[in-house]
């Protein structure tokens, strides 16, 4: 692998890796503070499997109806327990929601109210939870503050080494193009005994 591949794999993986932060700390912030009304939450079970799987961040946003086959979430939300997101199987005559996990035999053992729906799941993305989770602690959260900042230090220097270098190689180059040249050129001409003229040594 030439230099310039090298150089051209290092930044789209810098990139990518920008990209993933970006994405990461924007389902951060969503699951803190609502964004444009839309709240992000980590499916911590395989009751929704295949359709949502485990690790999965939904993205969910309130709704005034709610129809059988909508994906919601609902329930308390607090240090020890999560809302629940399973799908809408029945809608009740007092308006209340049967709902089942699609990898489940049964439905739910009770029916959930109206206003205990945090909204319809809109959609989902697959494992992003998992580093979303740990950026809720707090070296996961540290983590992607020093990883970029370490990233644009290493960038910097390089820069800096690459410009000392090019520096460093232009003055060999003029250092070497005026440098007088050991020959006998310009040296006086000599005459030997026979009279005949020689170059100087």
């Amino acid at each position: 692998m030439t230099q310039k591949m090298t150089d051209i794999f290092f930044k789209v993986l810098t990139y990518a890796f920008y990209i993933a932060i970006a994405v990461v700390a924007f389902f951060l912030l969503a699951s803190m503070v609502p964004v444009a009304g839309i709240k992000t939450f980590i499916v911590q079970s395989g009751s929704m499997e295949p359709a949502i799987s485990t690790g999965s961040v939904v993205v969910v946003k309130s709704s005034d109806t709610y129809h059988v086959g909508d994906v919601i979430t609902f329930g308390p939300r607090s240090k020890t327990k999560s809302p629940t997101t399973h799908r809408i199987v029945e809608v009740k005559e007092d308006g209340n929601f049967v709902t089942r996990g699609d990898a489940n035999n049964a439905e739910d053992m009770r029916t959930v109210s109206r206003f205990e729906v945090i909204g319809k799941v809109l959609f989902s993305v697959p494992y992003v939870g998992y580093a979303v989770a740990a950026t809720q602690k707090p070296w996961g959260f540290g983590l992607i503050i020093v990883l970029p900042a370490v990233i644009i230090i290493w960038e910097e220097a390089q820069k800096i080494w690459m410009e000392m270098k090019k520096k460093k190689d232009y003055k060999q180059r003029v250092e070497k193009r005026f440098t007088p040249l050991n020959s006998t050129e310009g040296a006086p001409a000599k005459q030997d005994s026979t009279g005949e003229t020689n170059p100087g040594k």
